[in-house]
């Protein structure tokens, strides 16, 4: 697969978040491997793939999960983007990836959180997990992305009954 085969007219890779949620409302926050880094898993969408589709295949190949192990409890409505900092714009690979264009999904694990590992796939992505408060990743997050976390958090919160954030005013 070409690099400009996935990146948009505009310069954005489509993509999928993945929010994954415990019976307690708190969602999963990995750290990538060898990094203080902290984030939701996400991945590019194939030419050809479907947004659940590429759902699925990154739920595999960054959690080790597989479609019976998780409910879809809904998807963003639109595209949510944002741009990289241009330390990560990758240059002289066909069209220029400015940032990305992502749907999220929020799923809720079925079974045993044990099931959870990173060895699926032979470059793994994360090296450890924790559950969160389902608001701590939109400030935590590297800040380019805090706006779009926020806004997939709010958007898809009501789906599993988390209660909007209150902002002190």
């Amino acid at each position: 697969m070409k690099w400009d085969q996935v990146i948009d007219s505009d310069g954005y890779r489509p993509n999928v978040g993945i929010i994954l949620t415990n019976s307690a409302g708190q969602a999963l926050w990995a750290k990538r491997i060898g990094q203080e880094a902290w984030q939701f898993p996400q991945g590019g969408i194939k030419r050809g793939e479907s947004p659940r589709d590429a759902l699925f295949r990154e739920l595999y190949e960054e959690l080790g999960l597989l479609s019976v192990d998780v409910e879809v409890v809904g998807v963003t409505q639109g595209w949510l983007r944002y741009k990289l900092p241009a330390r990560y714009v990758r240059q002289g690979r066909g069209r220029v990836c400015i940032g990305h264009k992502q749907k999220w999904f929020v799923l809720r694990l079925l079974g045993d959180e044990a099931r959870v590992h990173f060895d699926s796939t032979p470059t793994p992505e994360f090296d450890s997990w924790r559950w969160v408060d389902w608001w701590l990743p939109a400030d935590e997050v590297v800040e380019f992305k805090r706006e779009v976390y926020a806004r997939a958090l709010a958007e898809l919160a009501p789906l599993i009954g988390v209660l909007p954030r209150t902002v002190p005013g």
